[in-house]
């Protein structure tokens, strides 16, 4: 699981916690442990505005 340095919106320990649970066997994490350390503490979920119903809906 890459973990590059991004926005704080979007390492959360959602992310983080998704990618443990959907490994079958082994997860190997690449980044920093600051980063990693990051998204254990934050647990903030913002509501994310994608479009994506519209989209969906509209799709031709």
């Amino acid at each position: 699981m890459p973990l590059p340095p991004s926005a704080p919106m979007l390492l959360t320990r959602n992310l983080l916690y998704t990618g443990l649970t959907r490994a079958k066997k082994l997860l190997i994490v690449i980044g920093s442990e600051k980063i990693v350390k990051f998204m254990i503490q934050n647990s903030d979920t913002k509501k994310r505005n994608t479009g994506l119903e519209y989209k969906l809906c509209n799709m031709q």
